[in-house]
Order: C-alpha cells, then structure tokens, then sequence
C-alpha cells in the first residue's frame, strides 16, 4: 500500500457555486466540507445512481492538475500548501472554457466544448513545479496503472512524473460518473439536461484547491483553497 496522506492539487470550482453544488450534489459528497450531500431532487437518477458515483465520489468534483501523491521525504503539508499559495500568485493566463458534459475515456464528466491552450500551460506548469513534492511511485502504485496498457509516452510520464496523463497526454474533466457500459445514452442526456438547467455557459479555471486523503478508504477532503493571480495586461 502507497504511503498517506495523500495530497493533490486540483481546479474545484468556488465553494458554493452553483457549478460546485452541481457536482456535489450528484456525487453526494461535498468536498469542501468534507461531508455527505443529498442526491438531487427533481431528477430521476436510476436505482444504482449510488454504485454508479462510487468512484468519483472518493475524490470530490474537481478536476485534476497534479495528481494524487504522496510527500516526498523531507517535504512537509505546511511546505506543500506555501507552495500552493507561491504558484498562484504568479501572474498568468487565467483559461476561460464553454464547459459541456460529454463522454471520456467512458465516463461521464464536465469538459471543455474546445482545446484551451491557457488550460494545457496551467495543467503542465503544476505537474511541473509541484514535482519535488512527490515521492517516488511505489511497485504497487505502479502496477496498479496497468502500465502494459499504456502508450509508451504514457508510460514514459508514468515513470518520469507519475502519472500517465499529463502534458499531450492531458484532458481536462470534471467526473461525474464512474466507467459506464454500453446504453448509457439516456444518462448523458439526463445529465446534459441538468447541466443546461445550472446556467453554467463559462467557466474560469481561476484556482487550485490543495485536498488530502488521510488513508486508502477515506475520501479526498479540501484543506486549502487559493484564488490565481490573473496575468497583468
């Protein structure tokens, strides 16, 4: 088993928006608070909505930057979280995305409706400076990437970074689903109905949350939150 806590730095969307009560609400899990939420009334999510959300629901609506790591030897949380707050008070391009909820990989999620290329540079400049941070993968970690399965460039970041996805290989999303069988057309649309229904027609990826999981069966928790710092024209 990898070493805890946890730590991963995300775009969660601003406590109590009305994208954040979105998620939250159909995850049943609200990150932020770490707490349990209601299900959505008004929607006729199927019986197994509960088993379905399993998975994104361990770690909270959000969209991941860098991924989950555990602390590199000599790096500490308070160390961690200054550096949060350092990155997001350089100056940059603050991406701004039309989100839609659309298939990924399987899944349901909120994505861009188009690449972003101030998102791309934001996502690589977190993996990038928040690297020595990281320990070094575990065997078991490793293994459990399924590693024959990659490519081999997703294999070269899995080893070099820790995490196959990142750089050409990144996709923004906010998960809403675990992976899903064939026929779940009529849970896309439901869900993209919802989503119209929230009146969410831009979206600034303006900040990064610091979250931490405590042990392998406890869910992601937000401990810190930092607004960036928008590029000076």
């Amino acid at each position: 088993m990898g070493n805890y806590p946890r730590y991963a730095i995300y775009f969660a969307p601003e406590p109590g928006s009305v994208l954040d009560r979105f998620g939250a609400e159909l995850l049943g899990y609200d990150a932020h608070q770490g707490a349990d939420v209601p299900f959505p009334s008004g929607m006729r999510l199927p019986p197994e909505w509960r088993e379905i959300t399993h998975d994104p629901r361990k770690y909270g609506f959000h969209a991941t930057l860098k991924p989950p790591m555990a602390l590199a030897p000599g790096k500490s949380e308070d160390e961690l979280a200054a550096a949060c707050a350092g990155f997001a008070s350089a100056p940059r391009a603050i991406p701004v995305i039309e989100p839609v909820v659309d298939t990924i990989s399987g899944f349901i999620a909120v994505v861009p409706s188009a690449a972003s290329a101030d998102l791309e540079r934001l996502a690589a400049a977190c993996v990038r400076e928040f690297e020595p941070f990281r320990a070094p993968l575990t065997e078991e970690d490793r293994a459990r990437r399924s590693p024959s399965k990659l490519t081999p460039r997703q294999r070269d970041y899995l080893d070099r970074w820790g995490y196959p996805y990142v750089f050409e290989e990144f996709r923004f999303h906010m998960t809403l689903t675990g992976r899903l069988d064939a026929g779940h057309a009529p849970l896309l649309e439901m869900l993209r109905d919802r989503f119209r229904e929230s009146g969410v027609h831009s979206l600034a990826v303006d900040r990064i949350a610091l979250f931490r999981q405590d042990e392998p069966d406890r869910r992601f928790r937000v401990i810190g939150n930092w607004l960036l710092q928008g590029a000076v024209p």
